[in-house]
C-alpha cells in the first residue's frame, strides 16, 4: 500500500507539470509553418503605392562634340619659327596661332612687285604706241603690216601685266599664309607642330572647335533607330555620376543604317548645357519617346516574376511567358496577391496599368517566401504578437485549471507524505 500511495502521487504530480506547461501537439506544431496561414507573422516592409509620372526612354551612350571642327592646315611649307597659342586655348577668328619662316616668301613677294612695275611700264608705252599707229593707219599712212605690229606688241605687254598681277597676288598671299591663323571663333583641341618643325601643306597643324555649339551622335538598333523622331527632347548624364549636364533635342537622323553595323545614326544637338559639358566627354543621352502623367508607378523589386514555359503544338516551339505580382499589405496583417499587367517601363520603376490602385500598401522587403493569404507583420508598427489575444484567451482556464491541479497535488502530496510518513512512523 506504501508503494501505491507514493507511485500515485508521483504520477499525478507530473500529469499537471506537463498540463501547467502548455507542451503543443504535433498537429498543433505542424500548423504553425513560416509563412503560412494561421502560423508565425513574417516581418516586412510595405510601401504606398502612389500615382506619379512615368517615360518610355531610349538610353545610349555618345561622346560630346562641338558641332563644327575645323583643321587648319598650312598653305605653304618651311621651318615653324613661332608658336603663339597652344592647347585649350580659346582663340577668336583671325587670332595668330604660329609663324612660319617667312624670308624666301618675302624675297617672292618683293620681285612680284618688280615684275609687276616693269610690266606696268612696258603696258604704257606699248599703249601710247599702239594708239599712235592706230591713229595713222586709219589715215593712210602706215601699212596693214606695221599696224598688226604694233596691235602684236600692244597684246604682249597687256598679258605680261596680268601675269604680273597674278604672281604679285600669289606671292602675296604666301606671305601673308606664313601667319597661321584660327578661321573661326573657337577653343584649340590639339596642336601638331611645334617651334623647329617643318610645316608642310596638307598636313594639320591645328584643330579648333568652332564655339557655336555642341552635339552627341548616337548609333542606335533598328528598333530603336526607327522609333525615334526629330525634335524628341533628351536628357544628358555624366556616364560614372549620373549627373545631370545638358539637354537637348534630335536634330538629324540618317536615312540609312551601317551596313556593317546594322545601327543607324541619330544626331542630337545640345540646347542647354552646364560647366560640366567638355569636348569629348562620355555621356548617357536619355530619348524621351512618351511620357504618362498620373499614373500608378511602383519600384521594380517589389514585383514577383512568374516564368511559364509553354509549348506551342503547331510550330513546336518553346516560348516562355512571363507574368508578374505583388503582395498587398490587408489591414497590416495578411498578405494578398495580385495579379498584374504592367505598362511604361523607366529603369527600375515600372507603370502598372491593372491590379493596382492608389493608396494601398504594397509587400517591398520579405515578400519572396510569402504566399497567399500569409501573415506579415508591418516592420516598425505595433501589432499583437501571437502569443496575445486568442492564445492567452485559451490559456487562462488551463492556467486556473493548473491552479487547482496544482493546489490539488499540494494538498494531496502534502496528505499523502503526510500520512505516509505517519504510517512510516508509526510502523
Amino acid at each position: 500500500m506504501k508503494k501505491i500511495a507514493i507511485l500515485s502521487a508521483i504520477a499525478f504530480i507530473t500529469a499537471t507539470i506537463m498540463t501547467g506547461c502548455g507542451f503543443d501537439t504535433e498537429e498543433e506544431n505542424n500548423g504553425r509553418g513560416f509563412g503560412q496561414r494561421g502560423g508565425q507573422a513574417t516581418s516586412v516592409e510595405v510601401l504606398n503605392v502612389q500615382e506619379s509620372s512615368i517615360s518610355d526612354q531610349i538610353r545610349s551612350f555618345g561622346t560630346i562634340r562641338s558641332q563644327a571642327v575645323v583643321d587648319l592646315n598650312p598653305q605653304v611649307s618651311n621651318r615653324v619659327t613661332e608658336i603663339y597659342a597652344d592647347l585649350g586655348d580659346t582663340v577668336s577668328a583671325g587670332e595668330r596661332l604660329a609663324k612660319i619662316y617667312e624670308l624666301p616668301f618675302r624675297d617672292a613677294y618683293e620681285q612680284a612687285q618688280a615684275q609687276m612695275r616693269q610690266s606696268r611700264v612696258a603696258f604704257v608705252r606699248d599703249s601710247i604706241q599702239y594708239n599712235r599707229q592706230q591713229q595713222l593707219f586709219e589715215s593712210g599712212a602706215i601699212s596693214n603690216l606695221e599696224f598688226d605690229q604694233a596691235r602684236a606688241t600692244y597684246n604682249t605687254a597687256r598679258a605680261q601685266l596680268e601675269a604680273s598681277e597674278a604672281s604679285l597676288t600669289n606671292t602675296r598671299e604666301d606671305l601673308e599664309n606664313t601667319v597661321l591663323r584660327s578661321p573661326v571663333n573657337g577653343v584649340i583641341l590639339s596642336r601638331e607642330i611645334d617651334e623647329g618643325d617643318v610645316a608642310t601643306t596638307g598636313t594639320v597643324a591645328f584643330t579648333i572647335a568652332n564655339l557655336v555649339g555642341y552635339e552627341t551622335r548616337l548609333f542606335l538598333p533598328m528598333d530603336d533607330w526607327d522609333a525615334v523622331s526629330v525634335g524628341l527632347p533628351v536628357d544628358l548624364q555624366m556616364s560614372n555620376t549620373r549627373e545631370s549636364i545638358a539637354r537637348g533635342v534630335v536634330s538629324r537622323i540618317s536615312p540609312q543604317l551601317n551596313a556593317e553595323t546594322g545601327l543607324g545614326e541619330v544626331v542630337v544637338s545640345l540646347v542647354d548645357v552646364t560647366p560640366r559639358v567638355r569636348q569629348g566627354v562620355l555621356a548617357e543621352s536619355r530619348i524621351t519617346l512618351e511620357t504618362r502623367e498620373n499614373t500608378v508607378v511602383i519600384p521594380r523589386t517589389a514585383m514577383i516574376e512568374n516564368v511559364e514555359t509553354y509549348i506551342e503544338p503547331e510550330t513546336n516551339t518553346v516560348e516562355l511567358r512571363r507574368n508578374y505580382s505583388v503582395f498587398v499589405a490587408q489591414g497590416d496583417t495578411i498578405a494578398v496577391r495580385q495579379n498584374l499587367t504592367l505598362g511604361l517601363e523607366q529603369g527600375e520603376r515600372v507603370e502598372i496599368l491593372e491590379g493596382l490602385e492608389e493608396g494601398q500598401n504594397i509587400i517591398v522587403t520579405g515578400q519572396s517566401g510569402l504566399q497567399d493569404g500569409a501573415r506579415i507583420r508591418v516592420a516598425g508598427q505595433e501589432s499583437p504578437s501571437p502569443g496575445r489575444g486568442g492564445t492567452i484567451d485559451v490559456m487562462e482556464p488551463a492556467e486556473g485549471a493548473g491552479s487547482g491541479d496544482n493546489a490539488g497535488a499540494e494538498s494531496g502530496q502534502g496528505s499523502g507524505s503526510n500520512s505516509g510518513a505517519e504510517s512510516t512512523g508509526s510502523n
